[in-house]
C-alpha cells in the first residue's frame, strides 16, 4: 500500500507546472522590449534624414511609437509579460485539467460510485491525470484505507476522507493559482504606467508651447507622440491583463467545483454504503 501511494506520488509530480521564477520572465521580457524599442522601433529608416532624433516618416507608427519615450519599453516589458505568463498559465491549467474533458470526468467518477466499484474510479482517475485525477485519486486510495480501518467509526471515517480531499485540494490549487497574482498587479500597472507616460509627454508639449522662441513644432510633436504612443500601449496591457486574469480565475473556479463535486460524492457515498 505504501509503494502505490509513493507511485502515485511521483505521477502526481509529472507533467507541465508553470515557470516558478515570474522575475526571469519579467527580466527576459525587460530584454526584448528594449531590443525592439532600440533596434526596430528606433531604425533610422523610420525617421526623415535617417535620423532618429527627427520627426517619423509621415504614416510611420513604428517610429511614432519610438518618440513615446523610455516608457515605452516599460509599458512593453509588462506587455510581453502577460503574453508570456498568459501562455504559461495556459499550458499549466490545461495540464491541471488532465486529459479529458472535466464534465466527462465527473460523470464518469459518479457512475463508479454509484455502482461500488472503487477500482474504476482509480483507473478513470489514472486515465484523467492532472490535478483533479490526483486530487480525486487521493481520496479514493483514502476511502479504501479507511474502510479497512476497524478502529475508526463511521464518522471517523468520513471526516479522514474529507480531510484527505481537503489537503490534496490544497496541494494542487497554489500551482494552478501560480503567476496570477503577478497578471493581477500589471492590470492595475500597465495602466498607471501609460498615465506616466501621458503626463510626461504632456509636460513635453506644454514646453515647447511655452519656448521663448515660439513653438517648436518639432517637441510639439514628439511630446504628442509620447502622450498619446503611452495612452495605446497603457490601455492596451491593462486591458489584456484583465481580460488573462478573470479567464483563468474562472477556469480555476471551474476545476475546484468540480474537485468539490466529485469530492462530496464520495463522501456520500460513503456514508450511505458503510453503517
Amino acid at each position: 500500500m505504501a509503494k502505490t501511494q509513493k507511485q502515485s506520488k511521483k505521477k502526481s509530480k509529472k507533467g507541465f507546472t508553470g515557470i516558478n521564477s515570474a522575475g526571469l520572465v519579467i527580466l527576459a521580457c525587460f530584454i526584448i522590449a528594449v531590443l525592439i524599442y532600440q533596434y526596430v522601433f528606433g531604425n533610422p529608416a523610420n525617421f526623415i534624414n535617417n535620423d532618429p532624433n527627427n520627426q517619423p516618416l509621415t504614416g510611420n507608427l513604428l517610429g511614432t511609437i519610438y518618440k513615446g519615450g523610455v516608457v515605452v519599453p516599460i509599458i512593453q516589458t509588462l506587455l510581453l509579460t502577460v503574453i508570456a505568463l498568459s501562455i504559461e498559465r495556459y499550458f499549466a491549467i490545461r495540464n491541471a485539467e488532465g486529459k479529458g474533458k472535466l464534465v466527462k470526468f465527473v460523470v464518469k467518477i459518479k457512475e463508479a460510485l454509484s455502482k461500488g466499484d472503487i477500482e474504476a474510479a482509480k483507473a478513470v482517475c489514472d486515465q484523467q491525470k492532472g490535478s483533479v485525477g490526483n486530487v480525486v485519486l487521493a481520496a479514493l486510495t483514502k476511502y479504501e484505507e479507511v474502510e479497512k480501518d476497524e478502529t475508526l467509526s463511521k464518522e471517523q471515517q468520513i471526516l479522514a476522507i474529507q480531510k484527505e480531499i481537503e489537503e490534496a485540494t490544497a496541494l494542487e490549487l497554489p500551482m494552478m493559482s501560480q503567476n496570477l497574482p503577478v497578471i493581477a498587479t500589471i492590470t492595475t500597472l500597465g495602466t498607471l504606467m501609460g498615465l506616466f507616460g501621458t503626463v510626461l509627454g504632456m509636460i513635453r508639449s506644454f514646453a515647447a508651447l511655452a519656448g521663448a522662441g515660439g513653438t517648436d513644432s518639432i517637441a510639439l510633436s514628439v511630446g504628442i507622440s509620447e502622450a498619446l504612443v503611452n495612452t495605446a500601449f497603457g490601455i492596451a496591457t491593462g486591458a489584456l491583463a484583465v481580460i488573462s486574469y478573470n479567464y483563468f480565475t474562472s477556469k480555476i473556479d471551474g476545476i475546484t467545483y468540480c474537485i468539490d463535486e466529485v469530492g462530496f460524492s464520495i463522501v456520500q457515498t460513503f456514508a450511505a454504503t458503510h453503517k
